[in-house]
């Protein structure tokens, strides 16, 4: 209990500090007190209460992954794109942690599925925008390596169910709310959601 409410706390103020950084941007997004605290610490929290299913190398991967999520996803809901200033430093900042998981859990083999799925997804995604560059954006294209690299790093299974459950939840988007947004549903919620769902369940740990 006392880590719950340890990381409830400091997923707040990691949201917070997250939030202020999405209004200091060079094209600032603003966003309204309160979103991206209660998601953060809720998402931390639920993290939190399923420890004793999480590989401990695991868990740090999930919460880094939550907070990238939660800013990407109200900035893409929100203003309709995903910054560099948040996709580009996600390459480096998962690339430490999955090498840590790799060396301290499964050992090579997850790393090598990491940077396959990597490369995967960021060819496909990059050849979707090249064919299609109103259906997926730039942003979606730089944010897929890295979540490529997350859902190989989970199972071969993973990349191509987060596909499936990326599409649906699109859909789902544009059944709620088509006409909000002039240049198309954004793609990144979706993808995000679904690289989290698949990275937290427990038939899915490396």
């Amino acid at each position: 209990m006392a880590l719950i409410i340890t990381l409830l706390t400091t997923g707040a103020l990691a949201g917070a500090l997250g939030r202020l950084l999405l209004g200091r941007l060079r094209r600032g997004a603003v966003v309204r007190p309160g979103w991206c605290e209660v998601a953060n610490a809720l998402l931390w929290a639920i993290i939190g209460a399923a420890t004793n299913s999480m590989p401990p190398w695991w868990t740090p991967v999930m919460l880094a992954l939550s907070w990238f999520a939660v800013l990407l996803v109200t900035t893409d809901l929100l203003h309709s794109r995903l910054p560099d200033a948040l996709t580009l430093p996600a390459y480096p900042v998962f690339a430490l942690l999955l090498t840590i998981a790799s060396l301290a859990g499964t050992g090579p083999t997850t790393l090598v599925r990491a940077t396959a799925g990597a490369a995967l997804f960021l060819c496909l995604h990059a050849t979707v925008h090249m064919l299609a560059p109103n259906a997926m954006g730039g942003g979606d294209v730089k944010l897929s390596g890295t979540l490529g690299a997350i859902l190989g790093a989970v199972s071969w299974l993973a990349l191509a169910a987060a596909l499936t459950l990326a599409a649906v939840i699109t859909l789902c988007l544009r059944a709620i709310s088509a006409n909000r947004w002039r240049d198309g549903i954004p793609h990144g919620p979706g993808l995000l959601t679904a690289t989290w769902l698949l990275a937290f369940l427990p038939t899915q740990h490396p």
